[in-house]
């Protein structure tokens, strides 16, 4: 068991990564297990090696733990993206989102966050924030850059075309849950630019070439 230093006498003690770490695989794998209305506070300890005092210095409860593990996922899995072309970030960003999203754990994690954020006000406002943020954060990187390139007209709409990007991919493996493979995630990518390049060249745009 992995057991935090005793608290230092003066000043606030520190807190170890690699204990908070230990504390977040836990939770994965425990709302991979069990889901968000099983889960507890004990089992997340007992799973990560450490006591449930060293999970309280850090959430106050199991509501923000999980809600702090949705912020941090969120934010660490978005790749570098600058390939020098939008088709390539784009292909990249779909790889990275297609084994993300046919991983194990993600499959049952995802379903059971989001039916819970259909009970629970605070999840499906910190789910809304994250997914916000990550929107804009693609829309910043992958069109903003592809509008500098001269790539797309300035005129596109960053959140509709995320959309576009984000929306078929997730529909396709959290929803139907069919496989994705390597040539269809180029394939996709293919029509998403053409698709956003005739949007952006406007309503009398020749059909592009697919």
């Amino acid at each position: 068991m992995v057991v935090e230093k005793k608290r230092s006498p003066v000043g606030a003690a520190v807190l170890r990564d690699d204990i908070t770490v230990a504390i977040r695989g836990a939770v994965v794998a425990e709302l991979a297990e069990v889901g968000y209305g099983r889960l507890s506070i004990e089992a997340v300890a007992r799973r990560a090696g450490v006591s449930k005092a060293a999970v309280y210095r850090r959430w106050r409860s199991k509501l923000d733990l999980v809600l702090d593990l949705v912020s941090a996922t969120a934010g660490r899995n978005l790749p570098l993206l600058d390939t020098g072309s939008l088709l390539g970030d784009l292909e990249l960003l779909l790889q990275v989102m297609a084994r993300a999203l046919q991983h194990r754990m993600a499959l049952q994690i995802i379903p059971d966050l989001l039916a819970e954020a259909a009970r629970t006000p605070q999840i499906a406002e910190k789910l809304h924030q994250t997914l916000e943020d990550y929107q804009r954060t693609i829309g910043l990187v992958v069109i903003g850059r592809a509008v500098e390139r001269g790539e797309l007209s300035a005129a596109t709409d960053q959140r509709l075309a995320v959309d576009l990007i984000v929306g078929p991919i997730y529909w396709r493996l959290a929803i139907t849950r069919t496989p994705l493979g390597t040539a269809e995630v180029r394939r996709a990518a293919e029509m998403i630019v053409a698709a956003l390049q005739v949007a952006g060249a406007g309503p009398d745009a020749p059909e592009a070439e697919v």
